[in-house]
């Protein structure tokens, strides 16, 4: 459920900070951003600007310095790591650059991992594997293991694996970064009918203005701070 004032994910006044030693590195300062259910949203910036930390933060995979995240009215930055951890594997699902497919495991079992977290018998889990590979278009290569699957083909597995468990939010960390632009198109494809036809709220990291065109929000971060127009 989102909250009253229509924002699915409300990132305030987060700070984020790193410390190497003696040295503190000022990530993200001051940061508000308010993400509507069903958005679209692709984020832009150089190299080291923090977008990925923003991912995880979002995905309740590293938590603020200081400030709050709230997701479905949900104040994730404050759940103590054992109930941060179910959040995640019930909310989250993760698009990466590298796919992280494991080598020893086909397509099916590569998809099946995250339900093997939640209470579904193998009948049960079967299921939400097969449609999440009809989804992707990838039914017909369920037995293939990754080095037998194109790029592309690996890439929609790993959205496979990240649609599985219908989770409330798909984050993607440079996940066209990777392939071909033909290979690309497709995953953008895939994307964009996730949002449109099945009213998935994604957010994007890129650096490929081409992918973030797909989008229905680009926004860019910078020196720890979002705008809606590149810096100079």
């Amino acid at each position: 459920m989102a909250e009253g004032n229509g924002a699915l994910v409300s990132v305030k006044d987060v700070d984020k900070i790193f410390r190497r030693g003696s040295e503190e590195i000022h990530v993200l300062g001051g940061l508000d951003l308010e993400i509507p259910e069903g958005e679209f949203l692709a984020l832009m910036g150089p190299s080291g600007s923090g977008k990925s930390t923003l991912l995880n933060l979002i995905g309740g995979l590293d938590r603020p310095t200081q400030g709050s995240i709230s997701v479905g009215g949900q104040r994730i930055d404050q759940l103590p790591e054992r109930q941060l951890a179910r959040w995640r594997g019930r909310h989250v699902g993760l698009i990466f650059q590298f796919y992280n497919l494991l080598p020893v495991l086909n397509a099916e079992r590569n998809v099946e991992l995250p339900l093997l977290l939640t209470h579904l018998g193998r009948k049960e889990r079967m299921k939400h594997v097969a449609t999440a590979l009809e989804i992707v278009g990838l039914s017909h290569r369920r037995g293939h293991y990754p080095r037998t699957l194109s790029g592309g083909e690996q890439q929609r597995v790993g959205i496979a694996r990240a649609i599985v468990t219908d989770p409330t939010l798909l984050l993607c960390d440079e996940p066209t970064g990777d392939l071909d632009r033909a290979s690309s198109d497709g995953v953008l494809d895939l994307l964009s009918a996730l949002n449109r036809e099945h009213g998935k709220t994604i957010i994007m990291v890129t650096h490929d203005p081409h992918a973030a065109e797909r989008a229905s929000r680009t926004l860019y971060l910078d020196k720890g701070q979002l705008s809606v127009e590149k810096a100079a």
